[in-house]
């Protein structure tokens, strides 16, 4: 099977996959792809197996990385996923050496990622990453890692943005900051809201819509981060049965 990249002359046409999957009738995919469609004049890649399934790596220059981080010069992995009956066959590895690639050509000075200590909902697994020779370059509460690979010794560790190595906000009750990077943190985002105000919590709403909102946003994870009373709670998109949960503490 070939890996093929999306770009904006096809990107109407490929499938586009998540880690949840988008149910018959909703739109969440759509902003996606608006959202890559604006960054594509960034720099940003997006590769993927040629088939309706999740296995794809998204990458962009770390200077346009929705992400808050100071890595200049190198190449920033947004999303990298390859799952079900694709896993095992090599495809991780060859996505990951197509990125790499790109950015040697381009002459960054190597590859940074988010992950995590232990492996966590919707990050980069940080087992097989370290497997392939990433390293830790920082580390951000309450267990988020920066890894990098620099392509020389002399590289310049990338770092977290100072806000984030103990991410703290002054709303009380919960607030949750997101962006349409991922194509469903948007409608988990709304109904949360919504669950929210009918059970009368104090809930606040953030939209990350630009790149200096992301560089400048309270948690190392920007597609969706919720806080509670000021302390950072989970990256992890919840699920309507999950915030229940969450709601009923």
């Amino acid at each position: 099977m070939e890996i093929i990249s999306v770009t904006a002359e096809n990107i109407e046409d490929e499938h586009i996959c998540c880690a949840i999957t988008e149910k018959k009738g909703e739109t969440c995919v759509a902003a996606k792809k608006a959202w890559m469609a604006d960054r594509f004049s960034d720099g940003l890649a997006f590769r993927k197996l040629d088939v309706r399934g999740k296995v794809f790596i998204e990458y962009i220059p770390a200077e346009k990385a929705w992400c808050p981080i100071e890595a200049d010069g190198y190449m920033h992995i947004d999303c990298f996923w390859v799952s079900g009956q694709y896993k095992g066959k090599g495809y991780a590895n060859e996505l990951l050496a197509a990125c790499i690639a790109d950015a040697k050509k381009q002459g960054k000075l190597g590859v940074t990622v988010l992950s995590s200590a232990k492996k966590m909902p919707f990050l980069s697994d940080p087992k097989f990453l370290k497997h392939k020779g990433f390293k830790v370059a920082d580390t951000a509460d309450p267990q988020f890692e920066l890894l990098y690979m620099p392509f020389d010794a002399s590289a310049p560790a990338p770092a977290f943005k100072s806000q984030v190595k103990h991410p703290r906000i002054p709303d009380a009750g919960l607030a949750l900051f997101y962006t349409d990077q991922c194509p469903f943190a948007g409608k988990y985002a709304h109904i949360a809201a919504r669950m929210a105000e009918e059970r009368g919590v104090p809930f606040a709403l953030h939209k990350i819509d630009s790149l200096e909102k992301a560089k400048a946003a309270p948690a190392a994870c920007t597609a969706y981060a919720l806080f509670r009373d000021g302390e950072f709670e989970t990256n992890e998109i919840l699920s309507e049965k999950k915030l229940s949960e969450l709601f009923g503490r």
